[in-house]
């Protein structure tokens, strides 16, 4: 399925049904009072948070949505029906902006998450609610009222719980594959991954989501490459894991400086998240792999793990280091997660 991030739709909520102007037409009171109805409510634009969804591809290919209008009112005081509502159903993690303003509108965090965009007009009043002693046949009725029209912009960012962040063929599409069910693309060249790919991963009793962010490279921030169109899924991730190749142009500790550049340019709060540095593809290094891990911990001042993907070296431990960071972060935190708050 192809994946899209961003769409600009148009939204209508459904106009109110007329008042009725009608009188009753009876055999033995030829000129009796009035008996219009109401016109029905407009249907509203609902928005639903649903996990079945992973892209905005729907609302690239169409633009426009309308709820039902409703039903005029009738005559022997019979009301409109009301119009039906109409629920977009968005991926969780998809935030709503006016298109001309750019104010947040919505933000949709968690699955099943139900919030009303735009109201439906209300129905006018039939004529049966302006008789008075003076004036018992009225010929008034109000029109319904107009619904809300916007153009929005939807923009859809990763909810996960694991960032893998690295330059392009750093190996992470090799690594989420690896330690996931993700059905990643994998091949030895720059920018294999063209979107965002999630995996799912249990292990030591834990449950958490890791996303393959597609490479980046300098001046990502400024728009290089894939550029900030992907650095925005990093944004509500829990937990960024740098993938640092010795196959990299740049020796790990330059590269790494060069990742940690681009998201302080893009948004400096990215810096204090928690991170794991990983030498991938250790595999290559040979019986240097050690060595090479252990001068790159001591340059960095962090620990590092060397995994290969490959051979599935070092993934266990990985898969231990991450359930046991996720096993203290959920029983530290005194409420859940907010990704709102990023």
């Amino acid at each position: 399925m192809q994946f899209i991030d961003e769409a600009i739709i148009v939204v209508q909520s459904g106009a109110g049904g007329n008042g009725s102007k009608h009188f009753r037409r009876e055999k033995f009171a030829p000129r009796g009072g009035p008996d219009g109805g109401d016109g029905g409510k407009g249907g509203d634009i609902l928005l639903v948070a649903d996990n079945r969804s992973r892209s905005l591809l729907d609302y690239h290919h169409r633009r426009t949505y309308a709820a039902e209008d409703g039903k005029p009112g009738m005559g022997a005081r019979k009301f409109g029906r009301d119009g039906e509502d109409l629920e977009l159903a968005l991926p969780p993690g998809t935030q709503v902006y006016d298109e001309h303003t750019g104010e947040l509108l919505a933000d949709l965090t968690t699955p099943g998450q139900r919030l009303t965009l735009l109201r439906g007009g209300n129905g006018g009043w039939g004529n049966v609610h302006f008789a008075t002693s003076t004036r018992q046949a009225p010929d008034r009725a109000n029109p319904g009222l107009p619904g809300e029209v916007r153009s929005v912009r939807l923009e859809l960012k990763l909810l996960a719980d694991v960032a893998l962040v690295g330059f392009p063929n750093a190996g992470k599409s090799s690594l989420i594959r690896a330690i996931s069910a993700s059905q990643a693309r994998v091949a030895d060249y720059p920018f294999t991954t063209l979107v965002p790919n999630l995996g799912v991963v249990r292990h030591g009793g834990q449950v958490f989501t890791v996303a393959d962010i597609p490479g980046l490279i300098e001046g990502a921030a400024d728009g290089a490459g894939l550029g900030t169109r992907f650095l925005k899924h990093i944004e509500r991730c829990r937990l960024l894991v740098f993938l640092l190749s010795p196959l990299d142009a740049e020796p790990p500790a330059a590269a790494l400086a060069v990742l940690l550049r681009e998201l302080q340019s893009f948004n400096p709060d990215l810096l204090t998240r928690p991170r794991l540095y990983i030498l991938s593809k250790s595999d290559v290094l040979g019986p240097d792999a050690p060595q090479a891990t252990a001068e790159l911990g001591k340059e960095l001042r962090a620990h590092v793990l060397d995994i290969s993907s490959v051979t599935g070296h070092g993934l266990p431990r990985l898969l231990d280091a991450l359930a046991s960071h996720f096993a203290e972060s959920n029983a530290a935190a005194t409420g859940p997660y907010d990704p709102t708050a990023v």
